[in-house]
């Protein structure tokens, strides 16, 4: 078992489950666990030299740069329908890095089974 594959796979599902979660119930502390699970997850993935690596970093960047205005936005200014819209954002950033890391394992030959 790859260890590191399965912490980076955890944040990273981690990350678009609670996003998930502030889309359920919008409340601020699911959106600050989203923010950091997000941003752990994208600090996991530099220095990644996968065949795909490059889109996973990308696709959490964005979403890192839709879930931090969703926090002060919903944290400042008390708007939820525009904190709303930038979870939606980085929802589909956070599904996109998912279906990329299905496609990578899909790839990846393992030969310990």
């Amino acid at each position: 078992m790859d260890w590191g594959r399965i912490i980076f796979i955890f944040f990273t599902l981690s990350s678009a489950t609670s996003t998930a979660g502030f889309l359920f119930a919008p409340e601020v502390t699911i959106l600050f666990v989203a923010v950091a699970l997000n941003l752990i997850a994208t600090t996991l993935k530099i220095g990644v030299r996968k065949k795909l690596s490059s889109e996973l970093f990308a696709s959490s960047i964005v979403a890192d740069l839709h879930l931090l205005p969703a926090f002060g936005v919903y944290q400042v200014f008390h708007n939820e329908k525009l904190a709303f819209v930038f979870a939606i954002g980085a929802m589909m950033a956070n599904l996109f890095s998912l279906v990329l890391l299905l496609i990578e394992s899909a790839q990846k030959q393992d030969s310990d089974y």
